[in-house]
């Protein structure tokens, strides 16, 4: 039997492909950033000047959509995780790392959802880049961990769930009304170890 691989967008080789998908992610990207995950697909192919048909051509699901529509910032939660230097600190390298993770999460409305079920559903077209950017996450949170820095009986899983949280403050907070850096922030308060137990 064979496996069942999730469909991941690529690329398309013609210029003409190219530029029809190349329409269809950016009027996606606005897309969801004005309505959330179930923005219409039809509006979608309408700003991108195209057929509903050449967009289930490059995207056969929605999910496809959004995995290419995110895949980016994934991809930057990793590159950032393997950037740092021996020499910074272990805490602000983390701390930096999980704000930029809940801006990524909560792009647009629905998002965290959507990467949280991916983390954990190998049949998600997001699972693969969610299960490296958890690896990256879980890597930063162990140097922390070596460095005396954060509690040692927190989990990558658990870390990745006060994220989720801090995220969907964020992604439902009413304009001017941003509470998640201080969610994040007591969040961070509970995850530091005192100077005495270091």
């Amino acid at each position: 039997m064979s496996e069942t691989r999730p469909y991941i967008a690529q690329r398309p080789k013609r210029a003409d492909g190219q530029r029809n998908y190349d329409a269809i992610l950016a009027a996606a990207r606005r897309a969801f950033e004005a309505d959330g995950s179930d923005a219409s697909l039809e509006d979608i192919a309408g700003q991108a000047g195209v057929a509903i048909g050449t967009l289930y051509r490059h995207f056969p699901t929605r999910a496809a959509l959004v995995e290419a529509a995110t895949r980016d910032g994934l991809a930057e939660l990793v590159a950032r995780a393997e950037r740092p230097a021996a020499a910074e600190d272990a805490l602000e390298t983390l701390t930096d790392w999980m704000g930029q993770a809940v801006r990524h999460f909560s792009t647009f409305r629905g998002l965290v959802g959507i990467l949280t079920r991916s983390m954990y559903d190998e049949g998600t077209p997001s699972h693969a880049m969610c299960t490296a950017m958890h690896r990256s996450g879980a890597a930063l949170l162990d140097a922390a961990q070596r460095a005396g820095r954060v509690r040692a009986d927190l989990t990558p899983d658990e870390l990745f769930d006060l994220l989720s949280g801090a995220a969907w403050v964020r992604e439902n907070a009413v304009p001017g009304h941003d509470g998640s850096p201080r969610f994040l922030a007591l969040v961070l308060e509970g995850l530091l170890l005192p100077d005495g137990a270091r």
